[in-house]
């Protein structure tokens, strides 16, 4: 499925994103560590928004996922906190940051994803391609 492909590569960019702001906060460079960070902004904004656009939003119309859906959306609101006291300083908070951030992709490659190909059918999948933004462009 074409759309999960997408969203697991991009977990992918996140975490390597992510693993040079967690190099940055131990350089001791909040230049450096604010540069990372809006790395790491620039691949998980765009990502979150359109997983919640489009398969979230499909996903959410059958009762049985409307909670873990929920906290996935909390999960990300969280990691955008997070992400952001890291930049304006808050270095210490990396190590909460990568654990999170992993875990929440855990449960979305591992749980969310293999629900959707399960639940979802072709008008459905089709609603998702259609509402789901496209990818930023890479980085220059």
């Amino acid at each position: 499925i074409e759309t999960i492909g997408r969203f697991m590569a991009e977990h992918t960019q996140i975490i390597n994103a992510a693993g040079a702001l967690g190099r940055a906060c131990g350089s001791g460079d909040p230049a450096a560590v604010e540069r990372a960070a809006d790395r790491v902004g620039q691949l998980l904004h765009p990502h979150t928004e359109a997983e919640e656009v489009g398969l979230f939003t499909v996903m959410r119309r059958q009762e049985q996922f409307e909670d873990h859906i929920d906290s996935l959306c909390a999960e990300h609101t969280t990691l955008d906190e997070q992400l952001a006291a890291i930049r304006a300083g808050d270095h210490d908070r990396y190590a909460e940051f990568m654990h999170d951030l992993r875990h929440h992709i855990e449960r979305e490659d591992n749980g969310l994803f293999p629900a959707a190909a399960i639940a979802l059918d072709g008008p459905d999948w089709d609603e998702v391609v259609e509402d789901t933004p496209p990818p930023p462009p890479p980085a220059p």
